[in-house]
């Protein structure tokens, strides 16, 4: 036996019992009698065969599927399953077509559930009935949703889903896709042309007209046989499950009934509800009126008639106040309570009580108890609001619902987030229709909270175009610029500065708005597609600066301008000339304490990423360091907001990267890990995970940098393989590692990428030389390594003064010891002046000079100091150098 047997009343009943209630308990959530109770319970017991309630229970926690679990029995359509069977066998996109009621997902979900065994990767069931909003992009969430797809940021959900779909071998099923055609057909489109795995069986009021699309048509319930018709056969089972079975004598009459009815399995189902009531006389009779009256209708299908014929005719045998409480229900699109439905509708537990008997609202079993409407019902409600004229009435009280869910939710402590996904298609629905501004904006802000930051940028900028008034209006435009920062989109964040700059009515905010722009082109240079034009950016700050006047925020603001755009400190490919670096610090300073004066955390943190870049190019590398880590600690108690986060994300991986300069590897780790875990990062590996493949190729974890490496890799694949410099050491470090174990194959792999990056190695002076050294001299290499270091520091200066010089110089001084070169000793006393106060490049510098003076016993000690400093590697590298016993200078693999 199997739950294919069981009725849905028994299949609800179940639920309950799985979850230790008792039968009284079971009939109040029910609202059927405790008899009722007993007589279900017994028929699951000889059902199931088992023999107790502890059975019972044991039975109603078996593993969830990917595919909905029917809580009725799938009645005949053997040809129909066998049909569609065949033809999913010999494409790769089928759409199941026909008018709404006609039984399409329940024929969708039994040949999936019949093949799914042939898909490796499983079967997935979408229901699109909740999506709203046009564009593939919401197709593609719900997709995402439903198969646990995270969102990648920087990456339209559309890619992200591709991506992870690129390899897969699944059956999709996605069903009710009428009311977002639109999106599903270019959503298709993309998935289909690029994941060879993926089949598609999609259900559809009409056509999506893709070009992989075979259509089939699901005619109504087979008529033929009289009383022996699948339409009989499920009019009998349902009927028998409603209360007891027809009499077998009424099989022709009963099929003579179903072809009144065009063979449609709603329609059906729903007479067979009222069959305890009416009989076959009163079903027969109350048909005929609805039928008639909707003969000559707008609708063309006659199945889509016939749907509706049966809907009139529910909704007919209703008393006056279930028919309103019916069509005030059906502005819900999510499963909703008792408490909601009193407060939108004006619900009663007797009156849901009354639906959920005719079958027109499903009690939903959960640690509460919820209803919902099926998508047909709950269209036909909405239709009969606007005839009645309650349309506006009924969802400005679902508006007012929403907005006190919204402002309610983060209330909930830490189970806000259960309570958001129970609410937010209702919250997304309600700020589709009514475009309110209160609503969106915290749409917005909650969307964000939740980490779905691509839809939270597309509400602040929603909220932007809705606000009362032109400040506010800004405000929206400056939180989703943030966003947009957060999502590594730097052309969006530009523009909606711009857009803020431009409506504000306050000068000085829009002095704020225009410096910032011009600060972020070159602070998060590499987060464009297209970078504005320098002469651009100088001209918002000259703009900026004539609207500042007096006012501290927007002097903070354009000094921070000043100090990146007029020096190009940040990200350029040259930084300051020599005779600029002075000047170049103290406009950072001066921004720095402009920003200190305003007692804004997140403004300070700025001014001093601006002298990090000025103390950088000094060659200060201790003090870039230790600014770095001051931003850490201003940022610890930042709220949760977009721009803090933005500002976080930033620091911590400048915080990683000017720890490595400095030699402070454990640093390091502790806020590249950071950053990797980051919530907004979790899908961004190759952003999150970039420093801390590097952390851990110096220190010389070569499992952990291999393990984030291939985490890099595909989210770097994922996100379509960009050019971009910044990613570029990350790369080069899991090279190095491949190189050191000697895997010449992987090696090249990973040069390959490199290559892909755009990056060539005379750009490499900085980490590019390093690696290269550390892997030559690990070969004994000498004269190779002591080569690709020749360059004096100051020659290449640009590449080696950011986190590399310390690295350059001191490996450049041990392998000119031993390559023997004549200004050996000259090279170790000029490192050492650079790098006193880093453990890790002051060790390899005293490692030089003990192998210069030849002395074995100062050569080991330096293991030590390695060890001290969490440079595994290193100290693994004196003992070889010094005749210990120890691995061949293998890098460490555990």
């Amino acid at each position: 036996m199997t739950a294919a047997d069981v009725s849905s009343r028994e299949a609800e009943v179940l639920s309950l019992v799985g979850q230790h209630l008792s039968n009284a308990e079971i009939a109040a959530k029910l609202f059927i009698s405790v008899r009722t109770v007993e007589s279900h319970v017994s028929a699951l017991l000889r059902k199931l065969d088992v023999t107790d309630r502890r059975a019972l229970a044991a039975f109603s926690k078996a593993p969830a599927r990917s595919l909905p679990l029917p809580l009725t029995s799938f009645v005949g359509r053997a040809a129909e399953r066998a049909a569609l069977t065949a033809m999913l066998t010999a494409h790769r996109q089928v759409t199941a077509v026909g008018p709404g009621g006609v039984g399409k997902t329940r024929l969708a979900l039994a040949v999936a559930g019949e093949i799914g065994g042939d898909y490796p990767d499983g079967v997935w069931f979408v229901d699109l009935v909740p999506v709203t909003g046009p564009g593939p992009c919401v197709v593609a969430a719900a997709v995402a949703a439903a198969m646990g797809i995270g969102e990648q940021l920087g990456r339209a959900m559309t890619e992200s889903v591709v991506d992870a779909l690129a390899d897969r071998d699944v059956l999709l099923v996605l069903d009710n896709c009428e009311q977002v055609r639109d999106g599903v057909a270019p959503f298709l489109e993309r998935l289909l042309s690029t994941c060879p795995g993926v089949t598609v069986l999609a259900t559809s009021r009409a056509r999506l007209m893709v070009p992989f699309e075979r259509v089939y048509p699901v005619p109504p319930l087979s008529l033929d046989g009289g009383g022996e018709s699948d339409a009989v056969a499920l009019f009998m089972d349902r009927a028998a499950a409603a209360s007891w079975p027809p009499n077998q004598a009424l099989r022709d009459p009963i099929a003579a009934f179903c072809a009144r009815l065009d063979g449609m399995a709603l329609a059906i189902e729903l007479a067979a509800a009222r069959w305890p009531t009416l009989g076959l006389d009163g079903l027969t009779a109350g048909l005929a009126d609805p039928l008639r009256m909707l003969e000559g209708g707008s609708r063309t299908d006659e199945r889509h008639r016939s749907v509706r014929a049966a809907l009139d005719w529910s909704h007919a045998l209703l008393a006056p106040e279930d028919q309103a409480l019916l069509r005030r229900l059906s502005v819900f699109v999510s499963p909703f309570t008792l408490e909601a439905a009193a407060s939108v509708a004006g619900a009663t537990a007797d009156g849901l009580a009354r639906l959920a008997e005719q079958s027109l609202l499903v009690v939903v079993p959960s640690s509460g108890t919820e209803f919902r409407l099926l998508e047909t019902i709950r269209q036909y409600g909405n239709e009969q609001l606007t005839a009645v004229g309650e349309w506006e009435e009924a969802r400005a009280r679902h508006l007012r619902w929403c907005t006190l869910e919204a402002d309610e939710i983060r209330n909930f402590g830490y189970g806000w987030r259960v309570r958001f996904d129970a609410v937010a298609d209702d919250l997304r629905a309600a700020q589709a229709w009514s475009d309110d501004y209160p609503l969106t904006r915290k749409l917005a802000e909650l969307t964000f909270a939740r980490k779905l930051a691509s839809e939270s940028q597309i509400r602040f900028e929603q909220a932007a175009a809705l606000a009362p008034d032109p400040a506010e209006a800004a405000e929206m435009y400056r939180q989703a610029a943030a966003v947009a920062g957060c999502r590594i989109r730097g052309d969006d964040t530009y523009r909606y500065l711009l857009a803020a700059a431009e409506i504000t009515p306050d000068p000085a905010a829009a002095a704020c708005d225009l410096a910032t722009a011009a600060t972020t082109t070159h602070r998060f240079w590499g987060k464009f597609e297209r970078l504005p034009a320098r002469q651009e950016t100088v001209e918002l700050v000259e703009r900026a600066r004539g609207l500042a006047g007096e006012d501290p925020a927007a002097r903070a603001a354009v000094a921070l301008a000043e100090a990146g755009v007029l020096s190009d400190a940040f990200g350029a490919a040259q930084g300051p000339a020599d005779n600029d670096v002075p000047e170049t610090v103290a406009r950072a300073e001066r921004a720095v304490e402009l920003a200190h004066r305003l007692g804004d955390p997140l403004a300070e943190s700025a001014a001093l990423d601006a002298l990090i870049g000025a103390r950088c190019w000094a060659g200060d590398t201790f003090g870039t360091a230790a600014t770095a880590r001051k931003r850490i600690v201003l940022l610890a108690a930042a709220p949760d907001t977009p721009a803090a986060a933005h500002e976080v994300l930033d620091a911590l991986g400048m915080a990683t990267e000017t720890a490595l300069g400095a030699g402070d590897l454990p640093g390091a780790r502790r806020s590249g890990r950071q950053l990797a875990d980051h919530p907004l990062m979790t899908e961004v590996g190759h952003r999150g995970t970039c420093w801390l493949v590097v952390t851990e190729a110096l220190a010389g974890d070569a499992d952990a940098a291999l393990r984030h490496g291939e985490r890099f890799l595909e989210s770097w694949q994922r996100a379509g393989r960009p050019a971009k410099s910044a990613l570029a050491p990350a790369a080069a470090a899991v090279a190095m590692v491949h190189g050191l174990r000697g895997a010449e194959d992987e090696r090249e792999r990973w040069l390959g990428v490199l290559a892909t990056m755009g990056v060539t190695p005379e750009c490499t002076y900085g980490y590019g030389a390093v690696f290269d050294a550390i892997r030559l001299l690990d070969q004994d290499r000498f004269a190779e390594a002591a080569d690709r270091l020749a360059p004096e520091p100051d020659e290449v200066w640009k590449w080696v003064t950011w986190i590399w010089l310390h690295w350059y110089v001191a490996l450049r001084a041990e392998a000119a010891v031993l390559a023997r070169h004549p200004r050996a000793a000259e090279r170790i006393a000029a490192a050492r002046e650079i790098v006193t106060g880093n453990p890790v490049a002051a060790a390899l510098v005293d490692r030089a000079g003990a192998l210069l003076a030849g002395d074995d016993e100062r050569v080991r000690a330096t293991a030590g100091a390695f060890q001290a400093a969490g440079c595994e590697y290193q100290a693994a590298r004196s003992r070889r150098l010094s005749g210990s016993p120890a691995p061949a200078g293998s890098i460490r693999t555990g």
